[in-house]
């Protein structure tokens, strides 16, 4: 049984052909990264994998491993309503299927755990359509269902990326678009978790419809510096991360995580909310690497070995960036 890449597609002689089984593997993300509030993602080395094994005239759902007590076992669970979606979109049949879910990526916690369902669930919606996988694609299909892009984009495309909504295609047409950027080879994350979860539908209630130019101008400049931090200038990750837009209205949900973070940001450390949060990134340099310096800049970015260990009660991973995003094998008989 031959595995093979399922952007080569699934085509045998001018016709689909249904593969055996479909395999993908997605990241983890954080957004925001601080000032890119629903803009900036960034793909982490914490992973989801997926088996679809068609067959069957129904849906069948295994999960282990995180949300595999909470999460529905029917049509409803997000991977299942992705592929659906996927399909459609794809002009292709839903199969019956037995879905298998390896999950890592803890749920509620602003790690990007609904954007990989949904990207995952899409890609393999290709593998069975036998359609090569378009990225840009997977994007605008999962801002469908998502609600915006900065999550799904980097679990699509790895990296450092920038999304928005809106025009920008060449045929005109509007939805989530995105770029990929390669940041600069030293960075890292350290994750701190923590046990609570913290829904994003109510981190989003907490932010003001409006806020003062003063803020939105300083956030602009932020962000426009975090690109040139992550993609070549880390000495400056820790000014670059600097926010007035969400973090702080977001306390009230999530006070320990805004206490740490402020404790390392005053440690000298780039910490942030990330995505919705409630977990805490450190945006640092893996041990072993020197971070470039820019002329005049006089910083160096921090060290996995400088940032301390987690609190108690929450859970520190140490993440390279994915290079890739989201990665799929179909495999077929003969």
């Amino acid at each position: 049984m031959p595995e093979r890449d399922a952007q080569a597609g699934t085509e045998v002689d001018g016709r689909r052909r249904p593969c055996d089984q479909v395999r993908v593997r997605v990241p983890a993300t954080s957004a925001n990264l601080g000032p890119g509030f629903d803009t900036f993602g960034l793909a982490l080395t914490l992973y989801d994998d997926l088996v679809v094994t068609p067959g069957g005239s129904g849906i069948v759902v295994q999960v282990t491993g995180e949300g595999e007590n909470d999460v529905p076992l029917d049509e409803t669970h997000l991977v299942v309503r992705a592929i659906r979606h996927g399909l459609e979109a794809l002009g292709a049949p839903m199969p019956g299927f037995t879905l298998r879910c390896e999950n890592r990526i803890p749920h509620g916690r602003g790690l990007g755990s609904s954007s990989a369902a949904i990207v995952g669930g899409l890609a393999v919606a290709y593998a069975l359509a036998g359609v090569p996988l378009d990225r840009d694609r997977v994007v605008v299909l999962a801002n469908e269902l998502e609600g915006h892009p900065d999550n799904v984009a980097a679990a699509a495309l790895g990296g450092f990326t920038i999304a928005w909504t809106g025009s920008g295609a060449s045929d005109g047409s509007s939805g989530g678009r995105a770029i990929k950027l390669k940041p600069a080879g030293e960075i890292g994350a350290i994750a701190y978790v923590p046990d609570n979860r913290v829904l994003t539908k109510e981190a989003r209630g907490l932010l003001p419809g409006v806020v003062s130019h003063t803020d939105a101008a300083a956030n602009a400049g932020k962000a426009a510096l975090l690109v040139a931090a992550l993609t070549g200038y880390p000495e400056l990750l820790l000014t670059a991360t600097e926010d007035r837009l969400h973090q702080e209205y977001r306390e009230p949900a999530m006070p320990e995580s805004l206490a740490l973070v402020h404790k390392l940001r005053g440690s000298g450390l780039a910490a942030i909310i990330s995505g919705a949060g409630p977990t805490v990134a450190v945006l640092a340099q893996p041990d072993g690497k020197t971070a470039g310096q820019s002329a005049g800049a006089g910083g160096r970015a921090a060290s996995f070995r400088s940032v301390p260990e987690a609190p108690d009660g929450w859970t520190r991973h140490e993440l390279g960036i994915d290079p890739v995003g989201v990665q799929v094998w179909s495999m077929e008989a003969g």
